[in-house]
């Protein structure tokens, strides 16, 4: 392999005869004055006769080819691998044409592929073409991992690619690009059982209920399988966790009711006005509807006749009680504002928001598990605005406490984690949860709170929070708009830019600050399955045979049947199959069963017969 065609200082030629090049594959370039110079291959082709030489295109030009025949080659007859390699560290001079270049062994390339030790980073999966410097690995790097490819579990063969932890405290927060069917969801799963391995406390947004750790992949090998069941809880937003009505500031109530649905200034006025600390749901709700229901008489008079013909002594005290919050504040909160938070908080009661308390989720943070809170995206959009608050702003006290030399009750770093996490950061407009996102992804380092985001389209993402994702895994993107958006957040080269609609479900860009350079991986075989693997059309078939196969078990001991006996034995069949039917509907199912060749019909002169 030798340098060929005019060098630069940061990309080099490089001509072979015997070796095909791969995408990015590291070589050492041996140049005579300046030492050994580490590159990787970022365009790789064959050029051989029977191509013209009128499109050579911007890889082939005239300057290779002068350079290949000069050292020797014969252009018109032989095959000639050519690859374009940009170097890792920007050389002095330009790279000697002619200089001979070597495969580096793995010992020159750990410092740039090794980030972290197994025990505390994340293995998320193999270095693309690194098979080569395989042999050479140290033995804790082997046999860590098995890749999914191709539909066959395959074991692992490359250098491994482990997320270090502990940078993220300088390179915070991760971005999960990747479109329909790319392997975004995957990728990100494998990212949380590392999570749940090393029990960093983490907390999942989860839309599509499909975080679920229970069910080991059936494709692993018994000893590889992992329990992961006591590491992770689900909790289901109005079920299991809820907000407590009485930890509620006045800005939390507001945010909950904005999320809900969007609030007026009047409206945040009115609860400023009308909500008391340690409020219960039941005291700020009647003073609401009270409120409400002496603003709809409209006048003094009219509330003093209502006292004077209350019939009863409970009954003319609510209506003088009444009239006190109409006295006090019906002049600085007007009828429709009060009339819309009232809605609004009972809207919110009755979705279970206020029946439960967020003490399950501090106590599996403070334990190192993984908390996934299921719900809508609507419902997760409400509890998120005041559950991260909560829990950011508990670890901001007990750090802000140890700075200042004061005590504070302890409370954990962790991990935000969210799919489609342009729904919770929008760009473009305001929602509840995008401010405390925002303030997370600005000053969450100094206090060990981080985000991990993934979303179909990085482009729809608030572009404050997507700055300052320090490390960004680009998994397969077919949108140009989302294409411009990742070159213009990353390091992504245009080479590799071309790349992103074309690669293969699985495979990953791996942008990060901590290396400076994006690495191409692919990332392991989960060892977790998610609920929703089943095909649907697999789903559909399945549950037709089996209501195909119960119907034929129930009438396959009264065949044969005439359509003169359907009647009389219609209700002996709807008692055993458990489902009423008419007698078009048994002939249906009948007719199906014959289709299938399970029965066989036949017409005679009184009508069909099934037999």
């Amino acid at each position: 392999m030798k340098v060929v065609g005019i060098t630069t200082q940061q990309e080099v030629y490089i001509g072979s005869k015997d070796r095909n090049f791969r995408i990015n594959e590291f070589l050492i370039i041996m140049d005579t004055y300046q030492g050994e110079l580490m590159g990787e291959v970022v365009e790789a082709k064959t050029y051989n006769r029977y191509i013209p030489l009128n499109i050579n295109g911007d890889l082939v030009d005239a300057s290779v080819l002068e350079s290949l025949r000069a050292i020797g080659y014969n252009i018109d007859e032989d095959t000639i691998y050519i690859a374009k390699v940009r170097l890792l560290n920007e050389a002095q001079y330009p790279i000697q044409t002619g200089s001979d270049v070597r495969v580096p062994e793995f010992h020159e390339v750990k410092d740039i592929m090794i980030q972290s030790s197994v025990e505390k980073g994340l293995v998320l999966g193999v270095i693309r073409n690194t098979d080569q410097m395989e042999e050479g690995m140290d033995e804790e790097l082997k046999d860590l991992l098995y890749l999914f490819e191709d539909d066959k579990l395959k074991p692992q063969k490359g250098i491994p690619y482990i997320f270090d932890l502990k940078s993220m405290h300088q390179y915070p927060h991760v971005g999960v690009f990747g479109g329909s069917g790319s392997g975004k969801s995957f990728g990100l799963r494998v990212v949380l059982e590392e999570l749940m391995r090393q029990s960093i406390p983490t907390i999942i947004l989860d839309p599509h209920f499909e975080m679920d750790f229970s069910e080991p992949q059936d494709y692993l090998p018994e000893e590889k399988k992992e329990d992961f069941s006591g590491r992770f809880k689900c909790l289901q937003v109005g079920y299991h966790v809820g907000v407590r009505f009485e930890d509620l500031t006045a800005q939390d109530l507001k945010n909950l009711l904005d999320a809900s649905s969007p609030i007026t200034d009047a409206m945040s006025n009115v609860v400023d006005i009308l909500f008391k600390r340690n409020d219960s749901y039941q005291s700020f709700h009647d003073r609401l509807k009270m409120l409400s229901e002496a603003q709809e008489e409209g006048t003094q008079e009219k509330l003093r006749r209502r006292i004077e013909e209350a019939t009863t002594n409970v009954e003319k005290e609510a209506w003088k009680k009444r009239r006190e919050l109409y006295d006090s504040y019906d002049k600085t909160c007007p009828y429709s504002s009060v009339r819309g938070i009232y809605w609004r908080l009972r809207k919110l009661y009755y979705e279970g928001v206020f029946s439960n308390d967020i003490h399950e989720i501090e106590e599996g943070l403070l334990l190192g598990k993984l908390i996934v809170i299921q719900g809508s995206t609507r419902m997760l959009q409400v509890f998120s605005t005041y559950l991260l608050n909560n829990l950011y702003h508990k670890r901001r006290d007990f750090k802000d406490a140890q700075y200042k030399h004061t005590t504070a009750d302890y409370f954990p770093p962790f991990f935000i984690v969210t799919d489609e996490a342009h729904n919770f950061a929008p760009k473009g407009y305001d929602s509840p949860s995008k401010s405390i996102l925002k303030e997370i992804s600005q000053e969450g380092r100094k206090y060990g709170v981080f985000l991990i985001l993934a979303t179909q389209r990085p482009t729809l993402l608030d572009e404050t929070i997507t700055a300052q994702l320090n490390t960004k895994f680009i998994f397969r993107t077919v949108r140009a708009s989302d294409i411009q958006t990742i070159k213009e957040e990353t390091d992504i080269k245009e080479e590799e830019a071309r790349r992103l609609p074309y690669l293969k479900s699985g495979d990953v860009f791996v942008s990060s600050a901590t290396i400076g350079r994006t690495i191409y991986a692919r990332i392991r075989a989960s060892k977790t399955s998610s609920p929703h693997t089943l095909n649907p059309f697999d789903e559909l078939f399945n549950y037709n045979n089996e209501k195909e196969e119960k119907f034929y078990k129930v009438v396959a001991d009264k065949l044969p049947i005439n359509d003169s006996q359907i009647l009389s034995i219609l209700g002996e069949v709807e008692r055993e199959y458990g489902e009423s039917m008419t007698i078009e509907q048994f002939k249906e199912r009948m007719d199906n069963l014959a289709i299938n060749k399970k029965v066989e019909k036949v017409s005679t002169p009184f009508g069909d017969m099934y037999k």
